[in-house]
C-alpha cells in the first residue's frame, strides 16, 4: 500500500481549493447563460412553430454572425458605432463635468437650474431626433448629438453629487491656508468628487449605448442600427438577430471595460 506524502497532499489541497473557487465564480453565470439560450431556443423554434419567428433561433442567428463577418460588413459597422459612441461621450463629458462642478459649487446656480435640468433630462433623447436631423442634416452628426444628449445628464448629476460630498471642514481648512479657488478645486473638490464623476461616466456609457442603436436608424449608411434596418429590408431576420447578439456582447464588454477603467481607486 503506497502512502501519500505530506508534500503531495499540500500540493493537491491548494489545487483543489483553486478549482473550487473557479467553479464557484464561473459556474452560476455559465448555468444562467445556458438556461437563457435554452429558453431562447424553446420560444423561437419549439413552442411557437412559427417559421418567421424560427429565423431568430440561435441555430440560425449565431451562424449569421459569421456570414456578416465573411461579407466584410460587420466590423466596419462596429467601428462606426464605436466611433459615434466615443465622440458623443467625449462631448457629454466636456460639457457635463464643468456644468456639474458649477451646479454643485454654487447653491444659487443649483436652485436656478434645477427645474430646467429636471425637465430636460426626463425627455427621451430620441424625441430630439427630428430637430437633430433638421439642424445637423442626415449623417453621423445628429447621431452624435443624440448620444451626447443622452449621456450628459448622468455626468452632470453625479458630478454635482460629488461636489456636495466634499466636507465643509476640508474647504475651510484649505481656505484658511490661503488656497485660491483653483487650488481648492484641484486639491480638495476634484479628488473627493472623482468617484462620483467616474460613476457618472459609467452610467452615461450604458445609456449612450442604448440610445446609439435606434439613433443610427435616422438615415445613416453605417453602424449597427443601420445594419438592423438593412437586414430587415432584405428579410434576413437571422442577420437581424445576429446584429442584436453583437450589440449585446459589445455592450457587455463596454460595461466590463468601464468597471475596470473607471473604478475609483483608493489612496
Amino acid at each position: 500500500m503506497t502512502a501519500t506524502s505530506p508534500r503531495g497532499a499540500e500540493e493537491t489541497a491548494p489545487q483543489s481549493s483553486t478549482d473550487g473557487r473557479l467553479l464557484h465564480r464561473a459556474g452560476p453565470p455559465l448555468v444562467a447563460v445556458l438556461v437563457a439560450v435554452a429558453l431562447w431556443w424553446l420560444v423561437t423554434d419549439v413552442l411557437t412553430g412559427d417559421r418567421l419567428l424560427s429565423s431568430f433561433a440561435p441555430q440560425h442567428a449565431v451562424p449569421a454572425v459569421g456570414e456578416l463577418l465573411a461579407r466584410g460588413v460587420l466590423l466596419p459597422d462596429v467601428a462606426a458605432s464605436l466611433w459615434r459612441l466615443l465622440l458623443g461621450m467625449l462631448i457629454a463629458a466636456v460639457i457635463g463635468i464643468p456644468v456639474g462642478l458649477l451646479v454643485g459649487s454654487l447653491d444659487v446656480v443649483e436652485r436656478a437650474t434645477r427645474p430646467v435640468f429636471q425637465f430636460l433630462r426626463m425627455i427621451s433623447p430620441l424625441s430630439w431626433a427630428p430637430i437633430a436631423v433638421a439642424v445637423f442634416g442626415i449623417g453621423h452628426r445628429p447621431v452624435t448629438f443624440l448620444v451626447a444628449a443622452a449621456a450628459v445628464w448622468p455626468i452632470v448629476l453625479n458630478t454635482a453629487a460629488g461636489v456636495h460630498a466634499v466636507s465643509p471642514g476640508h474647504l475651510q481648512v484649505a481656505r484658511s491656508l490661503g488656497a485660491s479657488r483653483f487650488e481648492v478645486l484641484t486639491s480638495v473638490v476634484l479628488p473627493t468628487a472623482r468617484g462620483h464623476v467616474l460613476t457618472g461616466l459609467r452610467l452615461a456609457l450604458g445609456i449612450a449605448w442604448v440610445v446609439l442603436v435606434p439613433a443610427e436608424m435616422l438615415g445613416v449608411d453605417s453602424g449597427l442600427g443601420y445594419q438592423i434596418l438593412n437586414s430587415r429590408d432584405q428579410l434576413a431576420y437571422d442577420q437581424v438577430m445576429a446584429v442584436i447578439l453583437v450589440i449585446g456582447v459589445l455592450g457587455y464588454a463596454l460595461d466590463a471595460l468601464a468597471r475596470t477603467v473607471l473604478r475609483p481607486r483608493r489612496g
